[in-house]
């Protein structure tokens, strides 16, 4: 495992959601057109743009990353790799609560294609959950996990544990009590049940937590066993403003974890304000550039104060 991880800072701005963007952001269902798909891709280079702005106006170059689709993306993942950029690129299929390939068997071609710094996916995965669906999802990461270090490619986890039904019950449908007492435990435990299964990501990347100790534990089961050069970053999850800097700052503080994957917090507001002509271009861009660069700032003084 000595070539097991990554090492950060990693500030990545993810905007490879796309259902949600079609649906979403735009009220569209089905197939799209040629001019809605243009659409969608337009909205995508703000945030691109943003993330420049916010580089050329101090944030490090060297940590800062894209997280984007083919569909969408293509074009700007080309453009931020030719630039120097850090990239990821998803390998899952959109929306589905099992993971799945996008692109089927054929998925290392298009990872080829792009030759992004990371292949990564989106699993839901409550260790206390479905067994059966659990076993299958783990077989189609392990060939995903064993293509990616055969090949000498970095592979980023993004990592959901929601809630099962009867926990949600047992909590009177509180999904802040699941987040606070349950899914801490719940993230060690799915991440030793999928590396048992030879998943081995070089980066977690994994919802807020609250508490140090939470954190801490994560980053254990991150690195547990000879995985000391395996990384942890934090998604948004949509939150506010205040609590991502409230995640941020609590992660920051740990060793272990290297930055964060913050996205829909980063652009939402700025793209529903130009989609809906409230704002300009210009102003869009220039907001998801200060909200990118606070994150950046925030992680990275409180890192400098562990």
């Amino acid at each position: 495992m000595t070539d097991l991880g990554f090492e950060g800072p990693l500030y990545i701005l993810p905007f490879d959601h796309r259902g949600s963007f079609q649906s979403g952001l735009f009220g569209w269902k089905g197939a799209l057109t040629s001019e809605q798909t243009d659409r969608v891709a337009a909205s995508k280079a703000i945030i691109y743009e943003g993330l420049l702005a916010a580089v050329a106006g101090g944030v490090p170059k060297a940590h800062a990353g894209i997280l984007v689709d083919e569909q969408f993306g293509a074009a700007i993942l080309r453009d931020a790799r030719a630039r120097g950029f850090l990239t990821a690129a998803p390998a899952e299929k959109s929306g589905q609560h099992e993971f799945d390939f996008e692109y089927g068997d054929d998925y290392a071609r298009h990872i080829e294609a792009f030759s992004p710094t990371f292949c990564k996916v989106l699993v839901r995965y409550n260790p206390e959950g479905d067994a059966e669906m659990n076993r299958r999802q783990a077989g189609r990461l392990l060939h995903l996990s064993e293509y990616l270090h055969r090949t000498g490619r970095k592979f980023m986890f993004e990592l959901l544990v929601p809630a099962e039904q009867a926990e949600l019950e047992e909590l009177h449908g509180d999904q802040r009590a699941y987040d606070r007492s349950r899914r801490p435990r719940h993230m060690a435990d799915a991440i030793d049940a999928l590396q048992n299964a030879g998943v081995e990501p070089d980066v977690w990347k994994v919802e807020g937590l609250d508490r140090r100790e939470d954190c801490a534990a994560v980053v254990a089961a991150a690195r547990r066993a000879g995985r000391a050069g395996v990384g942890c970053i934090i998604l948004g999850r949509g939150e506010d403003e205040a609590k991502v800097e409230s995640w941020l700052s609590t992660a920051a503080g740990v060793p272990g974890f290297i930055g964060f994957a913050v996205g829909r917090t980063t652009f939402w507001d700025a793209l529903v304000g130009w989609r809906d002509g409230r704002t300009t271009r210009e102003v869009a861009i220039a907001e998801v550039a200060r909200r990118y660069s606070r994150w950046c700032q925030l992680f990275a003084e409180r890192a400098a104060d562990r």
